[in-house]
């Protein structure tokens, strides 16, 4: 149900194919985010169009509503979201970062207020399983401690060690389902490379279908991250894919690919979207600005996208200064579409051994130095 092949190398890049029950993807690839069962502001088939192979779900978010029973009374995640091809589900392992205020953890587990009515939700790496199962994801995620970016050493060794234990406990339920999902495990250590090293040590040792980068782009900083990602391809197993959690800016996409990562995900296109803020080769266009009223250029000439062959920059602002709907749809629609060219140029790149020289290139068009968002 589960398989993965490096297909080409550039350097420590690598190109790939993920088998899975509903489908191959070929990576490097990113997940949009479809947090509830639902990618914001578009319908599976415009998802599809986009040029979308993976989705992600949040396992927390659906089994506080509508709860994951009532996905499973549904069909499942791919029957609820009607998306045929896969997807992964997090395991709510960030709202033990994001949720702070709300929440209390031990080795045992979590246990949250939810945020939604306040009921207390006990989140145990055993109920995390169940959970996942229940929704039916292709790939899950094991439960894990996410430390903010300025815990100290002695805080990210404690999640170091209680993510190991989890992701152990975490194994030890999938297999008991044995539903053929495939379950990652995710490394963590902060911005400390030995606390890294030791975490990755500890998860290859359960010979997982697959590895996370978890608790980066919490605060952290691109150089930060990139001095953390040089070392993956030197911790991480070679025939198993990478994922790189919550990372979407352009530049750390690039810059993870280089460094061997085979998967990502984010809100950014989406959200981006809804706030008038477009990708484009050339740099980010907020379309809220007056400079836009008259322009009658499509988002970027090089899309082929519905949004870029039917609307213009003009006709995008017009409608965000109306409160039209249909303009986060539209930008929405194309920011997707954006990222799946990126990495299929990505993917073209590595394959024609050249992404150092492409990249550099695609750096200077989208971060000119000294120059600004459009």
């Amino acid at each position: 149900m589960f398989e993965f092949s490096v297909t080409a190398t550039d350097g420590k890049a690598r190109t790939g194919v993920l088998r899975t029950g509903h489908g191959e993807v070929a990576t490097p690839v990113f997940m949009p985010c479809g947090t509830c069962g639902a990618v914001k502001g578009v319908t599976p088939d415009q998802l599809r169009d986009t040029g979308t192979q993976i989705v992600l779900a949040n396992a927390y978010h659906l089994m506080l509503r509508p709860g994951a029973d009532a996905v499973a009374e549904m069909g499942g995640l791919h029957k609820m979201m009607a998306w045929g091809g896969p997807i992964l589900t997090d395991s709510g392992g960030y709202q033990v970062f994001s949720l702070s205020s709300l929440r209390k953890i031990s080795d045992a587990g979590v246990v949250f207020q939810s945020h939604i009515n306040g009921d207390t939700v006990n989140l145990t790496p055993e109920k995390c399983m169940d959970v996942q199962t229940r929704l039916g994801a292709d790939i899950i995620m094991q439960l894990d401690e996410c430390p903010p970016a300025d815990a100290d050493k002695e805080q990210v060794a404690q999640a170091v060690k209680r993510s190991a234990e989890w992701a152990g406990r975490c194994k030890a339920a999938w297999e008991r389902a044995d539903e053929g999902q495939a379950l990652f495990g995710i490394q963590q250590g902060g911005i400390f490379t030995d606390l890294r090293a030791r975490s990755i040590e500890s998860l290859v040792e359960l010979d997982l279908p697959g590895y996370a980068v978890g608790g980066l782009s919490v605060g952290e900083g691109h150089e930060k991250m990139k001095a953390i990602l040089e070392h993956t391809d030197g911790q991480f197993p070679r025939g198993k894919p990478r994922y790189l959690m919550g990372v979407g800016e352009p530049r750390d996409i690039i810059a993870a690919v280089a460094c061997g990562i085979d998967m990502m995900d984010c809100v950014i296109p989406t959200r981006n979207g809804r706030n008038a803020q477009a990708f484009t080769w050339n740099g980010r266009i907020k379309l809220r600005n007056a400079a836009f009223a008259g322009d009658t250029k499509p988002l970027d000439e090089k899309c082929t996208c519905y949004t870029c062959r039917n609307f213009s920059r003009a006709v995008l602002r017009h409608y965000f200064q109306a409160g039209e709907m249909l303009a986060a749809t539209l930008v929405t629609i194309h920011n997707l579409a954006f990222f799946s060219q990126l990495m299929s140029e990505i993917r073209q790149a590595i394959s024609d051994g050249q992404l150092q020289s492409r990249s550099r290139k695609w750096m200077e068009q989208m971060y000119p130095v000294g120059g600004t968002d459009l």
